[in-house]
């Protein structure tokens, strides 16, 4: 297993509450160009894949939308798989992940055959999360599969509290196969069947408490922080350490980009969408929750 002594002991220390970026996002995917092994890059490209999931979804809904430069996939290679798809013509040789694959696959079905209900619109956002989600608990690393696991269970359960608080059938909203995900969807207990499993349920109902949006999301990742530090106590120099200091960045980055007005107006824009019972009640909620 590599050993990042250097590249670890050169980082500065950071925290959620820092009010500058050390670094960005992108700058330090360029920091860490040439230093990783091939195997550990690969852990830390599943990160910036949130980023071609939404250049994915950009491109369906507007060929001509611009792209985030910090997703791994170039526009011509989503581009052509669509278009050679499309023509049920082979694919490229060119390697693009294959829960991206699989995904434009069912898209592409759905497009042919016109399966277009208004009143049942199918959620591709939540297709592809969840093909993202299995595809990221597969990569052999024990810490990043955990880590994706976290984010995917969190935002389950915040989503299911906030169905049952307004009403709607939390069954269409989770995502995943995971246990905690079937769970969710047939429990009706208070505690949705998670008490003996998930550990951090408590904080979790603690958290959807809290009505302030930019106080819950800051708490949400206060919890997730911790869970990177307790994770890679005893990781000082490897990987994992490399790709929780990723992860904090992003959340870092953030808030810093964040204000109190902006949070007010997604969380209007909320409930606005749950008082009217659309089938995308809950799109602004995950998408706040960084799906």
């Amino acid at each position: 297993m590599s050993k990042y002594y250097c590249l670890i002991a050169g980082l500065p220390n950071i925290t959620l509450e820092d009010s500058k970026l050390v670094y960005s996002v992108a700058d330090f995917r360029t920091e860490l160009s040439g230093i990783l092994s091939a195997k550990d890059k690969k852990l830390i490209d599943l990160f910036y894949l949130k980023y071609d999931n939404r250049n994915v979804l950009a491109y369906l809904k507007d060929p001509n939308a611009q792209f985030d430069e910090r997703g791994c996939i170039s526009y011509d290679k989503i581009a052509d798989s669509y278009r050679l798809l499309k023509n049920e013509e082979k694919l490229l040789k060119e390697k693009i992940p294959v829960y991206i694959l699989d995904f434009l696959k069912l898209y592409v079905t759905e497009e042919l055959n016109e399966k277009k209900d208004e009143e049942k619109a199918i959620l591709w956002e939540d297709r592809l999360a969840t093909l993202y989600y299995a595809y990221a608990m597969k990569c052999g690393n024990r810490f990043v599969s955990d880590w994706f696991e976290l984010n995917l269970n969190i935002n389950n359960v915040l989503t299911a509290i906030t169905c049952r608080k307004h009403g709607f059938d939390k069954a269409e909203y989770i995502v995943g196969n995971n246990e905690v995900a079937n769970t969710i969807r047939t429990s009706n207990a208070r505690d949705f069947g998670l008490s003996d499993s998930v550990e951090y349920l408590p904080d979790l109902q603690r958290i959807a408490e809290e009505e302030d949006l930019l106080l819950r999301e800051k708490k949400v990742d206060s919890l997730k922080w911790k869970w990177l530090d307790d994770s890679t106590f005893f990781k000082t120099f490897d990987i994992e350490n490399v790709f929780a200091y990723l992860v904090k960045l992003e959340m870092i980055e953030r808030w810093v980009l964040l204000d109190k007005a902006t949070g007010e107006k997604t969380f209007r824009q909320i409930v606005d969408a749950m008082k009217k019972g659309s089938i995308n009640t809950l799109e602004e909620f995950k998408k706040s929750s960084n799906k």
